[in-house]
Order: structure tokens, then sequence, then C-alpha cells
């Protein structure tokens, strides 16, 4: 009689406790997905149902505001393998859709998860690319966007990918004043709606905060950063003279007529003295008679970044290279001196030449092309 007894409460009590947890309707976890959902914590740390390891392949996700136009971009990275669109490191007792995080107080970020295959694309590629799209100073806002789903973060799945991760942000954070991009492990993922994957393939004409160029040049990537990684302080104090350093460090400017390659005209190209990531080509370089080397264009409009620059009671724009963040000078338009209209004035303190001949022992062969017409 006891025995029954205790078998009946029991079975109240399992009762209770099933439909307190079943009275919330934001949560929809069945027994099968649970379950699912253990297996990978234990085994990956994370959650993220859909997510299939394969052999060769490696992970990274992203938040960028609108995850339409990140997805777009990143499909559009050659070596990247698949992306989907989702919401990513919320609180962990709600499962996520696009009407629950719209109301901005779920924690979730709009997310992407990015596929690749590092035998073709770095990391150092991806987030270079990722970076070169967004605002990393403002939070909770991209474009038009506004909202704490629309936070920009990169969320790692590993060690490997945290290092990396590590040192591109804080070269990334070195570029400005503020940075407020979450870098943290990934916690959950959940894909999101149908009808949000692939969707500005759907809708060519469907809202983009990622303009058509900035996709066009990721698309077009001929150099990767990752084969050109910043050395430490350390090493640079050691590796560069006081010019070089004076000029990549501290924004320094070399003088004219007066410097080592103004009025080189030997065919090869110019890559950042810091890093080795090609520049430039001899067969952009143009005699401006300004006494600093001039060209009309980068061999790879990636390999540049551009900063309004009002020093010196001066309206500019500063060129510095995307791995190295070394400063190379500025950037001139509607240029009577440029051919194309169209001036890098660049400091030779800023620049290692590497002659043609030399191009293919050094590891630059696949880009004779860009020096040869």
């Amino acid at each position: 009689m006891k025995k029954s007894k205790m078998r009946l409460w029991l079975l109240a009590f399992i009762f209770v406790v099933s439909a307190c947890s079943a009275s919330n309707s934001e949560i929809d976890i069945g027994p099968n997905q649970m379950e699912d959902r253990k297996e990978t914590t234990m085994s990956q740390e994370y959650f993220d149902e859909t997510y299939v390891e394969r052999d060769g392949i490696e992970v990274i996700y992203l938040a960028g505001g609108c995850f339409w136009g990140l997805e777009k971009l990143m499909e559009s990275i050659p070596g990247v393998v698949d992306v989907v669109s989702g919401y990513a490191n919320g609180r962990e007792d709600i499962i996520p859709t696009y009407e629950r995080v719209i109301r901005g107080n779920t924690g979730y970020r709009e997310t992407v998860r990015v596929e690749y295959d590092p035998s073709q694309i770095s990391l150092d590629a991806i987030l270079f690319a990722y970076f070169h799209v967004i605002d990393p100073t403002i939070e909770n806002a991209q474009g038009n966007d506004r909202g704490t789903q629309y936070q920009t973060g990169i969320y790692y799945t590993n060690a490997a990918s945290q290092a990396t991760v590590e040192r591109i942000a804080a070269i990334e954070k070195a570029r400005h004043d503020d940075f407020v991009v979450e870098i943290e492990p990934l916690e959950r993922f959940y894909d999101a709606e149908d009808y949000h994957q692939d969707y500005l393939t759907k809708n060519p004409l469907g809202y983009c905060h990622i303009s058509s160029h900035e996709i066009q040049i990721a698309s077009k990537m001929i150099v990767d950063p990752g084969n050109y990684p910043r050395p430490t302080e350390e090493q640079m104090r050691e590796m560069l003279t006081d010019l070089q350093y004076r000029v990549t460090h501290q924004d320094g400017t070399e003088m004219a007529f007066n410097n080592e390659y103004w009025d080189n005209h030997e065919k090869g190209i110019y890559v950042d003295v810091v890093t080795g990531e090609p520049l430039f080509s001899s067969k952009d370089k143009f005699d401006s008679g300004t006494g600093w080397p001039s060209f009309t264009q980068p061999i790879d409009e990636a390999v540049i970044r551009l900063f309004s620059d009002r020093s010196f009671l001066m309206k500019r724009i500063e060129v510095r290279s995307r791995a190295g963040n070394s400063h190379l000078g500025h950037v001139f338009y509607r240029d009577s001196s440029s051919p194309t209209g169209t001036r890098y004035c660049i400091n030779s303190a800023a620049l290692r030449f590497v002659p043609l001949a030399e191009m293919k022992e050094e590891g630059y062969g696949y880009l004779e092309s860009f020096v040869e017409p």
C-alpha cells in the first residue's frame, strides 16, 4: 500500500514539474531535441542543431547588423562553402524567432554561420572582410537598423579560431578610438526562418546596409592576408629603421624627392614593409611631380583601408594597409597629375620593392600578371 502511494506521489510530482516546464509558451523543446542539444553541448561546448562538422572545413559565426547583407557578402568570398543566417548567443531559456528577437530583449544577435575551406581562404581574410563592412564603434546598430539584435560580434568555437579572432580584432581595435564588437565563444546558434536564407538572392532589390561595391571587393579578393601576418611590436621595433617606424606607426611623412622609390622605374611590386602584404604594382606607378611614389590603384582594393584625416588643418583621406595597419600615405581624387584622376601618394619608407625577377622566389609569383602588360 505504501509503495502504491509512493508511486502515485512520484507520478503526480513528475506531472506538476512537466506542466510547469511546458507552461512557457516561448520554449518548445521536445525530448529528442533536448537530447540532441545535450550531446552537441557536451561534445562541442556550444549548441548549433543544424551544423555538421566536415573534414577540412572550419566555421566562424559573425554578427554584423542585418544578416541579409552579411550573408550575401560572405557567400561572395571564394573559399567560403556555406553561409546560414540565424540568431546567436541570446538567453538560454528562449528559442528565438524573428518576431521574438526584434523585440530587443532576448540577447540574440542576427548572425551568420560561415563555413569555409582554410586551404582556399584564411580566417584572417574572412575577418578582415567582415570588419571592412561594419562600423565597430557603434553599439546595437548598423546602417539604418537599430536594436540589440544588430549588435556586432564574432563568436568562435575553438582555441585556434579564438587566437586568430583576438589577433585580428586587436589590429582593428587600434584603428578606432572606440571598439564595441563582441568577441566571445559561441554559446548557441539557431537557424533563422527559411525566408531569411539567401534573402538578397531571392530579392535582389531588398534592403542591404552593405554596398554592392563592398561585396565586389570581397568577391574579387586576390591577396590573402593570412599569408602576411603582422609581427609583434618587439619584432617590428627590431626589423624597422627609425624612419620606417615613424612613418608606419606614428603617421610620419618622409621628405619629398629624398626617398627610396619616388623615381624608381623598375618593374616589380611594392609590399608593406611591415608584413610583406602586396600593395602596389609598378604598372600602376606614375610620375606625379610631387616627389613621392604615386600609384593610380592598389593591386587588390581589399589590401588597403581608408580613413578621414583632419590633421594639420587639412581634410584628407589616409591610406593604411589591411594586415599591418601601417600608415602608408594619402589618396587624392580628381588629381590632374594622375592618368586616371586618382593618386595614391605613398611613403617609400612604408614600402619594400620586390623586382619582377625575384617575385617568384619570394612567393609573389601569383602576381606577375599584375606587373607585366
